[in-house]
């Protein structure tokens, strides 16, 4: 039982972590960033029209809203557990106000250890409320689920790196 709740709790914040889109530049990278010309400073780059494009404040990439994030889960999630309306409400409201929470964790500035802590109890505590909302195949089939989920993140992740690796050996 407690490795069932310890191995639900990682699941569930696996999935919560990974939910969050990152760039690493501002503007792509890609001559939209810093400078507009990707190189910095503030030169007079020249658009497609041939004007000085405007030097303001590079844009910082925009927040996804956290009710289109739960309900892409909960989307997802309806025909692997076969929710009805009532349900994906409830489940909906769930996530919503566990992204909500961990949109402040991650602002906190604790120890990782700390902070690791924190999201695992988050987890728990979004994975019981889930729970009260399921009869006992569809908790079933929500294990199930956050598996499916978790080991497609990995294949993502893996077939990232390998695209990354070919490029590599490509500009070698």
């Amino acid at each position: 039982m407690k490795t069932s709740l310890k191995l639900l709790t990682t699941t569930l914040t696996f999935i919560l972590l990974s939910i969050t889109n990152v760039s690493a530049q501002y503007g792509n990278g890609y001559g939209g960033g810093y400078g507009g010309n990707g190189y910095g400073g503030y030169g007079g780059g020249m658009n497609q029209m041939g004007s000085t494009m405007n030097q303001s404040q590079p844009e910082k990439p925009k927040e996804i809203p956290v009710e289109v994030t739960a309900a892409k889960i909960v989307e997802d999630m309806k025909p692997a557990l076969n929710l009805d309306e009532l349900q994906v409400i409830a489940i909906t409201n769930v996530i919503k106000e566990s992204l909500k929470a961990q949109g402040v964790l991650m602002k906190q500035e604790y120890p990782q250890e700390e902070q690791m802590n924190n999201f695992k109890a988050l987890a728990e505590t979004t994975d019981q409320k889930i729970n009260q909302f399921l009869n006992k195949d569809q908790k079933e089939k929500y294990i199930i689920f956050k598996e499916n989920r978790k080991t497609q993140k990995k294949t993502k992740e893996k077939s990232k790196s390998k695209d990354k690796s070919k490029e590599k050996e490509k500009q070698d």
